[in-house]
């Protein structure tokens, strides 16, 4: 019998524990690190497998925090994009939103819930999901039992909570919940704590919210009551254990559900320009770094998700939703594909949409004038936080990369260009391409250019988690699956801004922390061996590209990572090169552990 499973020789070890970097040797026994020697330590132990790490960095593989593979990890194990940049454990149930519980009755709204606000296929979710539960403790059960190539953690969304004890989804917007329903609620979390579940989520972004439901009105968290919210967020303390997933909370309401809920509260989000949904920041971001440390120093658990992808999108206006916050826009864009086109030709509609758009280059103009300081980020400003600003980079940015021959002579020109050009308002000439090829023109942004040494601020700031991907969700024009790949990439090998032993740390061991992963996130004897080996130079990924790989023959948008020699969960390789082994070792993490 070999002494290992696998030995990894010789690579550069960087543990995710902040120590330095060194020259090793790995072995692996049952799934778990069993030895670490310095670089020839186990050259004469046999293993079943062996992999030459010369020259390749060695470390532990990156845990997402913020994905709503909920469906997909039905139909694709490896959660991709994700699993093609090194994340092997993901965390699912985000933003309120998922598929339990919920009664027989209830799929079909469940499902057509996820369509707008995370961009869910329908026709996917519709043949992939094996729908074998009604409870989320059942839910947690058909996870485990499903192959995967990653491992899984989840929050309890509170949407479906919500719907189920009060009677659907209307009544749930409608109205608070009485005391029965209250009391139904929290034992429903309070079982699926038990479960494994490790917490709650939820989005509650008032009638304003960018992500609503499939009919265009708020979710149902959307416009919970704030007390309601926090009754519920009190079950985490009879737990003593558990983290809250929450975005559009206020610093005072963070901090009242850090004190209710005894639990660490993961908030959403802290960018410097804009978040995963292309929304321009509200407020400055080092002020709310600020209330962070000041808050934490008082006892109150409080950490955010941080933006580090440049934020980038290929949509066309048959999928795009990311509009939904302005009410004329948000019409525009509802329907099938030929209602959406009469609606784009309809003239009042039209004047409507330019008149918002007229009526925020005014606004934002006249603030930069006001403020007249130099140097400074409007799009760190409160003034300059508005929502269409997003329209605005589209205009300034995107080009047109078009499907039909009437169109080519727009090929690779901005909004802006063709607009001066044609003597055209910005609104006026997305809505002439858009319907000219029947919404089929695809408009490309660029990624954000950061400022570096406001980046490098940003990333040294204690209490932030870095990721954001948004796996699983707005698949037809997001891939930021490829976050991690991006941080070690931009700035960590190009710009230096952190070093790899940090970058590892931040990556792995941190979400791994908030989200109470046990032994995950490290390379440490006794861990489970999630590890990636990657060749550094080579490191990068590829132009995203539409991959017709989900179930009923739709598509999606993916990116592939460059330079990962190997992906290995729980001591099995999943990836090579990144052909996958069809090795599926990934677990359910009940309460944090396997």
């Amino acid at each position: 019998m070999a002494d290992f499973d696998l030995i990894i020789h010789g690579g550069t070890i960087v543990d995710g524990q902040r120590t330095p970097r060194f020259a090793g040797d790995i072995g692996i026994k049952d799934g778990k690190v069993a030895a670490i020697t310095g670089a020839g330590g186990l050259s004469k132990k046999t293993a079943d497998k062996n992999i030459n790490a010369q020259g390749l960095i060695v470390a532990p593989g990156f845990v997402d925090l913020h994905t709503h593979y909920d469906a997909q990890i039905f139909w694709d194990p490896y959660c991709s994009t994700g699993g093609w940049h090194g994340i092997t454990s993901v965390v699912i149930g985000n933003c309120g939103f998922g598929l339990a519980p919920v009664t027989p009755e209830l799929r079909e709204r469940a499902m057509l819930a996820l369509t707008r606000n995370e961009a869910v296929s329908y026709q996917a979710m519709k043949v992939g999901l094996p729908w074998n539960w009604e409870t989320f403790p059942q839910y947690l059960d058909a996870i485990e039992q499903t192959p995967k190539g990653v491992n899984v953690l989840a929050y309890v969304p509170l949407t479906p909570v919500l719907t189920l004890a009060m009677g659907g989804t209307d009544a749930a917007k409608a109205r608070r919940p009485n005391a029965g329903e209250m009391t139904q609620m929290k034992q429903i979390i309070s079982e699926a704590m038990d479960a494994g579940a490790c917490g709650l989520s939820a989005q509650r972004l008032g009638t304003n919210s960018i992500q609503r439901d499939y009919d265009g009105t708020p979710t149902v968290t959307d416009v919970m009551h704030l007390d309601d919210f926090l009754d519920l967020c009190a079950v985490l303390k009879d737990k003593g254990r558990g983290a809250v997933q929450v975005l559009g909370l206020t610093a005072e309401e963070t901090e009242r559900v850090c004190e209710v809920s005894g639990a660490s509260v993961i908030y959403n989000v802290v960018a410097l320009e804009c978040d995963q949904h292309g929304m321009k920041t509200h407020g400055a971001w080092e002020s709310f770094t600020d209330w962070m440390e000041d808050a934490n120093r008082r006892g109150l658990r409080v950490s955010a998700q941080t933006v580090i992808t440049g934020i980038d999108y290929e949509f066309t206006f048959e999928d795009w939703n990311l509009y939904d916050y302005s009410p004329h826009w948000r019409e525009l864009c509802m329907g099938s594909v030929a209602q959406k086109i009469e609606k784009m030709k309809d003239a009042a509609r039209r004047a409507a949409v330019r008149r918002e758009y007229d009526e925020l280059m005014e606004r934002t103009h006249g603030a930069a004038a006001a403020m007249n300081v130099e140097g400074r980020d409007m799009a760190a400003t409160e003034t300059a936080a508005t929502p269409l600003q997003q329209f605005i980079t589209v205009a300034d940015n995107a080009v047109i990369l078009v499907e039909c021959e009437e169109l080519e002579r727009y090929e690779g020109m901005t909004i802006r260009q063709i607009a001066e050009q044609e003597n055209k308002h910005p609104c006026d000439t997305i809505l002439d391409i858009a319907v000219a090829d029947e919404l089929r023109t695809t408009f490309a942004t660029p990624p954000n250019q950061y400022n570096l040494q406001e980046m490098q601020k940003l990333l040294l700031k204690p209490y932030t988690i870095p990721g954001v991907s948004d796996g699983g969700a707005h698949m037809k024009f997001a891939v930021f699956g490829r976050y991690p790949t991006e941080y070690l990439v931009n700035y960590v090998r190009d710009n230096k801004l952190v070093d790899l032993e940090y970058a590892h740390w931040h990556l792995s061991a941190v979400p791994a922390l908030y989200a109470g992963l046990i032994d995950r996130g490290v390379i440490r004897i006794g861990a489970p061996a999630d590890i990636v080996v990657y060749d550094m130079d080579e490191l990068g990924w590829t132009p995203a590209e539409k991959a017709y790989d989900m179930p009923a023959g739709d598509w999606r948008r993916v990116t592939h990572g460059i330079g990962y020699r190997y992906t290995i969960v729980n001591g099995q390789i999943t990836f090579i090169d990144g052909e996958c082994t069809n090795a599926t070792p990934g677990v359910l993490l009940r309460h944090g552990h396997a």
